[in-house]
């Protein structure tokens, strides 16, 4: 990295140089390279590493649909203004191409040289079709012949039939026919995205382990069955990705949930971002498709392994528990132990921090089930994100509705990916009397929180639970994330007032315990951050720790900046993109960055300020992005139980900062190394620590 130089009228560097800002595209790309490096380590058990590589292709899936999407609009649209690290959309494109497939490439070997030999070596095994035996390609034609056949459809291409649409993320087969004349005919053939991707292959009666041969392969080789009469003359196999991001005109919009309805329809119809195809592939044919698809030849991305690599995921639901992590029944806090705890009884006499998923998600289901049934309960208001399939959370709630509570509740129709999921649970709540809103003009919705309205005697007490994860039964058991119920009155009324915010209309701008996005979170992380300034240059040893999964508002990176340079030691935990570059010699000296990847996906925001030894500890759903400080309605709460912020700052902040086995420590030039452990001292594994103090291994 070049050398930051100070002006000769400065006495410190220019803090808005392009030197000192990682590019956020490629600060991405190297976090899907640590995603990548837990499938490549044999420490990780194998059926692991497969799953890590799946959820390496499905996160290189979205970088295309939505980053280099929108770099390639920068770019048609005449864009030449560089961001704040310098590089100007042109050249950014090129070089997100090259390291994008570097990347891939590299994905695709560890599969090719590392698992699947491995696989091999434990009985599981990934087959090419032609390297089957006879009787296993006659007991899968019988399968293709009654699952698989009646599901395609051949598309032929000629003068009469044009080119056929070829949807996102479709795997698909060129195929080049002969008729009986001796004239060649092109078609297209689409894999069903609704079957296994993976067939499995009957195990030979002296065989064991598990086979399966890719339906790609399967329909290929029985391709005589689509086109009888006619001679299969090649067949290449190649997948198309699209632009997805969802551009909604809000303020034109009559009604917001058909609007989405339609702009998810549209997804499938984006321009193409990526062309992946085999090393068969003729140069003819390649042509033709990316004349067809309207695709840059810069896009098209050649491969020699599987061209869908989140496919291999479905190899994790083979039944070896010995290739897997152990599981685990993750704890339940004292005062909620018991058969019918009274978890409101429970949450007055203190606050309870749960942290997923060492601690249960079931305190969370227990809050919404109490209030459904309470009698004493008149209200329940609730933001949803990302819920998830089956929600008991949308379960309760209709419960609470059909009980005759009031249930007011925000959906957030346009939480990417979840769109359709959304708006089926917006309608179900509607349709049994559920005040549903969908936000704000302009705004996602992202801050996760559930007021409860009680009445006890003869007053009215308010339960809240905020949390900096979703509320989803399925991902609280597979993100790390905090969560705090509390019957505190301040923050029970700054909830109310949210409330109001989303769903009436309200100017309130001084909330009395809560940072809300965008009205005044960026403002108190900036009086935070300042406040340490202060303590620093008054010798009170200033201290910041962040813990987050994106950090590249370039305000807020200045900021800290500034603070190093006055002395502040900061420490931030940032799992994936940081705009910010560490140990940079009179800028960021005092700043160590480190990334967090392993069994569970880090998820938890937290801001810790040593406030001069009077300790303060905010937690929420925010990172410290433009988006979310800007863009998006969020909440940063405060932990204010001494016991609780020393939890948070001794045990969970202290475990992921001690961390030498998950953790890489970034350096100034935006690479990553694994963290360096003492040779006198055990290695230490955060999340493996915290399944061990708060976890019980599950048995059987």
């Amino acid at each position: 990295m070049a050398e930051i130089e100070n002006s000769p009228r400065q006495s410190s560097p220019d803090l808005d140089s392009p030197l000192l800002y990682v590019n956020r595209e490629l600060a991405l790309l190297e976090f899907q390279r640590r995603v990548l490096d837990e499938a490549d380590d044999p420490s990780v058990p194998l059926l692991e590493r497969v799953r890590f590589l799946s959820i390496f292709g499905s996160n290189l899936d979205e970088f295309f649909m939505i980053r280099l999407a929108g770099l390639k609009q920068q770019v048609a649209a005449g864009v030449r203004e560089p961001g704040p690290d310098g590089i100007a959309p042109v050249e950014l494109l090129a070089t997100v191409r090259r390291v994008s497939n570097e990347l891939v490439n590299d994905a695709r070997r560890v599969w090719r040289d590392r698992l699947e030999p491995a696989l091999a070596a434990e009985g599981i095994r990934v087959l090419d079709h032609a390297a089957l035996p006879v009787e296993a390609k006659i007991e899968l034609r019988a399968y293709f012949e009654t699952a698989v056949f009646p599901v395609l459809t051949p598309l032929a291409v000629d003068p009469s039939r044009p080119f056929p649409h070829i949807s996102n993320l479709s795997l698909n087969l060129a195929v080049v026919i002969r008729d009986p004349s001796g004239h060649e005919h092109f078609a297209r053939v689409k894999v069903p995205g609704t079957l296994p991707q993976l067939v499995a292959v009957a195990p030979s009666p002296q065989g064991s382990g598990a086979t399966f041969v890719p339906l790609v392969q399967l329909v290929a080789a029985n391709l005589d069955a689509l086109f009888p009469g006619e001679e299969v003359v090649e067949v290449h196999p190649f997948r198309v990705t699209r632009n997805a991001d969802l551009v909604i005109q809000e303020l034109e919009a009559g009604d917001l949930l058909e609007t989405i309805e339609e702009s998810v329809r549209q997804r499938q119809f984006g321009f193409v971002t990526r062309l992946t195809f085999d090393t068969s592939m003729p140069a003819r044919l390649l042509d033709d498709l990316l004349v067809n698809l309207d695709a840059d030849r810069a896009d098209a991305n050649v491969t020699d392994g599987p061209l869908a690599l989140d496919n291999l995921g479905a190899l994790y639901a083979v039944d070896r528990p010995d290739l897997k992590e152990a599981p685990f029944l993750p704890a339940v806090p004292r005062r909620l132990e018991g058969k019918e705890p009274d978890i409101f009884a429970a949450i007055r006499a203190g606050d309870i921090l749960l942290h997923h998923p060492f601690d249960s998600f079931a305190p969370v289901l227990d809050f919404l089930e109490a209030a459904a049934v309470d009698p004493d309960v008149l209200a329940i208001k609730m933001t949803l994100y990302r819920i998830g399939r089956n929600s008991p959370v949308v379960r309760a709630l209709l419960d609470a509705r059909e009980e005759g509570k009031q249930v007011a509740v925000l959906v957030e129709l346009k939480a990417r990916f979840d769109e359709e999921r959304n708006i089926e649970w917006a309608r179900a709540l509607e349709s049994e009397g559920v005040h549903v809103v969908y936000g704000l003009l302009g705004l996602k919705t992202h801050s996760k929180v559930a007021l409860v309205v009680r009445r006890e005697g003869d007053r009215i007490r308010r339960y809240t639970h905020l949390s900096t994860g979703n509320y989803n039964a399925i991902t609280a058991q597979q993100y790390t994330d905090l969560g705090l119920l509390t019957c505190n009155d301040a923050i029970g009324a700054d909830a109310t007032d949210l409330f109001n915010y989303l769903t009436g209309y309200s100017a309130k701008t001084d909330y009395g315990k809560l940072a809300v996005a965008p009205i005044n979170l960026r403002e108190k992380v900036v009086r935070l951050i300042e406040r340490e300034i202060e303590h620093q240059q008054a010798g009170r040893r200033g201290h910041i720790v962040m813990k987050m999964n994106a950090l590249v508002d370039r305000r807020m990176v200045r900021l800290l900046y500034r603070a190093s340079q006055a002395g502040v030691a900061i420490d931030l935990l940032v799992r994936g993109m940081c705009s910010l570059r560490p140990g940079i010699p009179g800028v960021s000296d005092t700043i160590r960055v480190v990334s967090i990847v392993g069994r569970f996906l880090e998820h938890s925001r937290v801001f810790f300020f040593r406030n001069g030894g009077d300790e303060e500890v905010y937690l929420g759903s925010a990172d410290l992005m433009p988006r979310n400080l800007n863009g998006r309605v969020e909440v940063l709460f405060p932990v204010s139980d001494p016991r609780l912020v020393s939890v948070l700052r001794e045990e969970i902040l202290g475990a992921y900062l001690a961390d030498t086995v998950k953790s890489r420590v970034m350096n100034a030039d935006g690479t990553y190394t694994h963290a360096a452990s003492s040779p006198n001292a055990p290695p230490v594994n955060a999340q493996a620590w915290f399944l061990r103090e708060r976890a019980t291994p599950r048995l059987g």
